[in-house]
């Protein structure tokens, strides 16, 4: 697999009143593109911070982070705000709805706000939750769908536009063992397909028997672990 992110050096330094706090401590791994990999690590591992790293949103105190070869904070923030908009898809535990809205024009959205015609964007947004098997609430309100079932809805919005990184921040922290395990299948579908580079953040440790790249992470340092025939 090649390498689609680099981290090389990381360090990230918050200051906090009169002092500084290291919370990434010169972080050096590597996302590999079509892999499914997990962020692990206790709450203040420094887990949320790599997230934002990677989205553009955290610049580093120093070193650089390499998205496709390309050094992201040699962007500028509208640049990196593209590259959010058009190769980054996301799901969280908390899901933000649209109440006046269907689930159809819900997972919509995102193709609404990259201009494009409802018509076409329904009809990709109708694939998108046949993928996730809910078809037959495309005209309902996500509000009548259980917690499981929104959180199904939630990755095919997130995978609507067919993202190159999926990104899930702790995506089954609200669901029981059922609804938890049919998400960690839509994830895994994303990889199994070639669909999306999958990165999740969890502190469970039931979960990374899924996983082919794991980062394990505590008080901002990172131990890499690769175990590729883990998905294939």
């Amino acid at each position: 697999m090649s390498d689609l992110i680099s981290f090389s050096n990381i360090c990230k330094t918050f200051g906090v009143r009169h002092n500084k706090v290291e919370v990434l401590k010169n972080l050096n791994f590597t996302v590999p593109k079509g892999s499914f990999t997990i962020l692990f690590g206790p709450s203040g591992s420094g887990k949320s911070t790599i997230l934002n790293t990677i989205l553009g949103l955290e610049p580093p105190t120093s070193g650089t982070v390499s998205i496709n070869g390309t050094n992201l904070y040699s962007l500028t923030s509208d640049q990196r705000a593209k590259f959010r908009t058009h190769a980054v898809g996301m799901v969280t535990q908390d899901n933000y709805w649209v109440n006046s809205l269907s689930v159809g024009d819900n997972v919509a959205l995102p193709l609404y706000l990259s201009g494009w015609k409802r018509s076409k964007a329904r009809k990709v947004a109708q694939k998108s939750v046949e993928r996730v098997h809910l078809e037959r609430y495309m005209n309902s309100h996500p509000n009548v769908l259980s917690g499981g079932e929104q959180q199904r809805i939630s990755v095919a919005r997130a995978t609507v536009k067919d993202p190159e990184i999926l990104i899930a921040d702790e995506p089954t922290g609200n669901l029981d063992t059922k609804n938890g395990e049919e998400v960690m299948q839509l994830l895994l579908q994303q990889t199994h397909e070639g669909r999306a580079t999958v990165i999740m953040v969890t502190h469970n440790p039931e979960f990374l028997q899924y996983a082919n790249n794991i980062l394990h992470i505590k008080d901002g340092v990172v131990r890499q672990e690769n175990k590729f025939e883990a998905i294939q």
